[in-house]
């Protein structure tokens, strides 16, 4: 679908599922070409395509080098969410492309979701509701869980913005709080254990809440979570990538571990079939930032992005990798 035809306004391809605030905020300055569907794009003319000088990625559709080489005037991709391993950062910055992402705006409600997770996951409280709803409560009190957050201490992987805001959270529950990254957190006192197994061994619950991609898949494998143990604990914010399913498949089976509570997959939104038969496991469809007010402000700043970019102002909020300022 193509939108407006007025040539003196730059070309901006809206590339992934429908998001109203973001095409009405980019429909007055801009020539928009807006795409729901990967397949969709090869409708996209190579003129057009040639035109194509900013993007806006609307949720994890792929943006890789070759989807990227088709746009040789492209200067900024705007993405959606916080993480960015979908969009190929490394051919962005070899071709001066600022990417920018949308972070700080969903910091407290994917904290929130995660401390939610954790005690959800802890008291059964799924299970608990289901057996209300099943009319077993007048025949029989449901069960102590055996899981709780008074005895415990949380190991969390990844100490960026929202890593602190979920330790701010678990430490105001008066729970101890050590940490894993590849280096220490600027600012942060908690202990910092640069040996993922190491830190597994030392605590009984783990949150996930790092940077997916390539150098943290599969970073919690079999190894981890025999580390962790028969009263581990891991809840999962990041990317579904971060995991060894079948790993966590068969350490939840077999007992290696207590419970997990899961937000992302790694196929999402496709789950595997065995997490379902299971009652120790949480299971959440990637709702962590999911609130009409924080994904509007998502929204809003993708829309931000793109307009001071082409205002001639800095890009917002550049990855790291892209940390170009004013558009030449």
């Amino acid at each position: 679908m193509t939108m407006a035809n007025e040539t003196a306004k730059p070309d901006i391809l809206i590339f992934g599922p429908k998001k109203p605030l973001i095409e009405r905020g980019l429909a007055e300055r801009f020539n928009v070409h807006i795409f729901h569907h990967p397949d969709d794009l090869a409708k996209l003319s190579p003129a057009q395509a040639q035109n194509i000088r900013g993007m806006a990625i609307t949720n994890l559709v792929k943006a890789d080098s070759t989807m990227l080489a088709r746009f040789p005037k492209l200067e900024m991709i705007a993405s959606f969410g916080v993480g960015y391993d979908h969009v190929d950062f490394r051919y962005a910055a070899e071709h001066n492309i600022v990417v920018t992402h949308t972070p700080d705006v969903l910091t407290d409600e994917v904290a929130d979701t995660a401390i939610g997770l954790l005690i959800a996951t802890l008291r059964e409280f799924i299970n608990a509701d289901r057996y209300v709803r099943e009319g077993r409560w007048p025949k029989q009190n449901y069960r102590l869980s055996p899981g709780s957050l008074r005895d415990r201490t949380v190991g969390i992987v990844g100490m960026g913005r929202i890593g602190q805001a979920i330790a701010r959270r678990v430490a105001a529950c008066d729970v101890p709080i050590v940490y894993h990254s590849r280096n220490p957190a600027a600012g942060v006192t908690f202990k910092h254990y640069p040996n993922l197994i190491e830190m597994a061994t030392e605590v009984d619950t783990l949150i996930a809440i790092t940077p997916g991609g390539a150098s943290t898949a599969k970073m919690i494998n079999a190894d981890v979570l025999k580390a962790l143990g028969p009263r581990g604990v891991l809840i999962n914010v990041a990317r579904g990538s971060v995991v060894d399913e079948d790993a966590l498949i068969a350490a939840l089976q077999d007992g290696t571990i207590m419970a997990a509570g899961l937000d992302v997959f790694a196929h999402e939104p496709n789950v595997p079939e065995a997490f379902f038969a299971m009652d120790n496991v949480v299971l959440l469809p990637h709702i962590a930032s999911a609130s009409v007010a924080t994904r509007d402000a998502m929204d809003q700043l993708v829309v931000d992005n793109l307009l001071n970019w082409f205002s001639g102002k800095p890009a917002l909020t550049p990855v790291p990798e892209t940390p170009f300022g004013k558009r030449a």
